[in-house]
């Protein structure tokens, strides 16, 4: 299998994109959160309620989200100040990475009871 580069840093670490791809959207939900927000579930509520995260979770992953490009936010109401969630460019890039994900999902990791 070849992944295209064999870049090495100067400590002799390689360089992997995906290592940084990972960092920035690897966790369970960030990645959910995506699938949400690509999905058109572009509310707060609406993205805690199918995917399970606890509040704070999600909290924290949508401000990281943010902050590192993949989603955006756009206010719908000034009292109380409420957001709508929209995919960046960045993240519409991750819906066909997410569809494959998915396709593995069902080929080689069948839903377990939770």
């Amino acid at each position: 299998m070849s992944l295209d580069s064999e870049l090495v840093r100067p400590d002799g670490t390689r360089e992997c994109p995906i290592a940084d791809a990972a960092e920035l959207i690897g966790d369970r939900w960030s990645l959910l959160v995506i699938r949400e927000i690509g999905l058109g579930v572009r509310r707060f509520t609406g993205i805690q309620r199918n995917t399970g995260a606890p509040r704070e979770m999600l909290t924290a992953r949508l401000r990281k989200l943010e902050d590192s490009g993949v989603i955006t936010r756009q206010r719908y109401s000034e009292h109380p100040p409420r957001y709508d969630y929209l995919l960046t460019e960045a993240g519409q890039a991750l819906v066909p990475v997410l569809r494959s994900l998915r396709r593995w999902g069902e080929k080689y990791a069948p839903s377990r009871p939770r």
